[in-house]
This record gives C-alpha cells, structure tokens and sequence, in this order.
C-alpha cells in the first residue's frame, strides 16, 4: 500500500526520498537517511527499526546490496519486509518479501531506486524511475515528487493517497528538507507545495544552524520586541 523513491544526486551528494501512501502518518515510518552515508525505504507492515540500522551498516562501509543481506538474513520476519537502499558510491539494492501478496516490484538506474506494493500497474516504479531521470534539470525535491506524481499517473496504489513525506539530507545532520503530509485528500499535491514554498528559505534554515551569528536580526520583530518591554517598563 506504498510507493517511495530513493535516490542519490551525483552533482551534490545529497540523499532524497519521497513516499507516499494509503495510511496515515508515512513519514514516520519509512524514509531514513543520513547525509554522506545513505538512504534506506522501509515498507510493507514497515518495520522502522530496519531505517537506522540499515544506515548503521553503510556507514561501516557495506554496499547497498551488502546491506540488504545483513537486514534480511536470518531474521523470519522479513517475508513481510519491503526495502531499498541507496549507498555513498550511488549504487542501489532492493529487497521483496515472500509474504508480499500484491502486485509490487522496483526500478533502479544509478543513484536512484522506486518500489511499491498493493499497486495497480507492474509498470509503476519504472514510471516513477523515469519521471525522476527526466526532470534531471530540476532540483532534488521536485525531481522525487515529479516520481510520486508519475506513480500516480500511473494508477498509483490500490487505495486512496492519505498521506506522503520527503526527506532531503546534504551536507550534515540537519536535514535539507523533511515534510510530512500526515493525512489528506491530496497528500502529494499539499507536499509539492509545501516544498515550493519552503524551498527559498532552505539555505537561511540551514544558515541559523550552522552560521547563527551571521544572521542579522529581523527589525520587525526588534520592533515588536521594544514594543512589548517598553510596555512592560511603562507598567
């Protein structure tokens, strides 16, 4: 009930997923991802366990595809399990289940792999795959909602989209992007613009974290500010 792409920009570095849903609150569970080290799509009765230690494992140097053996070997529940992994060097690695009884399946191309399961089509995760190669020119995050809305457009899931969620790491912890549409109508089209919308102010974002004291104090709010304890002192 789940289709996600993942995906590595060869030009930055950077890690993106998006996914989207049929239940509520998919952010929560199945896009991890860490910068210089990797990403990791966990669905399928979603174990999110299997996000962190899947980025524990690349960072120890493991391969994408290493990294899906040691997550699935031995471990009886994983027939439920769907994953992806997309590594530092951009290679990819999926993995399905033997109790996944829908119609589901992947496509991957170097730095970037889609999957889904409960699907409508068998073509979906190509469809998703191509829409995110075609829009090459364009930034990451539109480059993964371009991927949902082409699975979309592709018949999408079995059930009505509730929710979606993207997740964009670059050069550190903190995360370029990480939105949540957390229950909808119209979960893809409420994320693509909340990340239009967002997207001028990423760099200021990232900027208070990294460079606080290079950010000039706002004179509305100085304003507000002088407004308030002059009141204050009045009193």
């Amino acid at each position: 009930m789940t289709f996600s792409i993942a995906a590595r920009d060869a030009e930055t570095g950077a890690f993106g997923l998006a996914v989207t849903t049929s239940g509520l609150c998919v952010g929560a569970r199945c896009p991890h991802a860490r910068a210089g080290v990797g990403a990791v799509l966990t669905q399928h009765r979603t174990d999110p366990r299997l996000g962190p230690l899947g980025l524990k494992l690349l960072s120890r140097g493991l391969s994408a595809a290493e990294t899906v053996a040691a997550l699935t070997a031995g471990r009886e529940d994983a027939r439920w399990r769907q994953l992806a992994v997309v590594d530092d060097q951009g290679r990819t690695a999926a993995f399905h289940g033997a109790e996944i009884y829908s119609r589901h399946g992947h496509a991957a191309a170097e730095g970037a792999i889609a999957l889904g399961n409960l699907l409508r089509s068998e073509t979906l995760p190509n469809a998703m795959l191509q829409a995110f190669l075609t829009h090459g020119a364009e930034p990451l995050e539109r480059r993964l909602i371009a991927a949902l809305e082409a699975g979309v457009a592709d018949g999408g899931e079995l059930m009505p989209l509730r929710s979606a969620a993207l997740l964009i790491v670059a050069e550190d912890d903190f995360s370029w992007m990480d939105m949540r549409i957390d229950r909808s109508d119209d979960p893809i089209g409420e994320l693509a613009a909340l990340a239009r919308d967002y997207a001028p102010s990423a760099s200021e974002f990232r900027r208070r974290v990294v460079e606080p004291e290079t950010i000039p104090n706002d004179p509305h709010y100085l304003a507000l500010h002088a407004a308030l304890t002059s009141g204050e002192t009045s009193a």
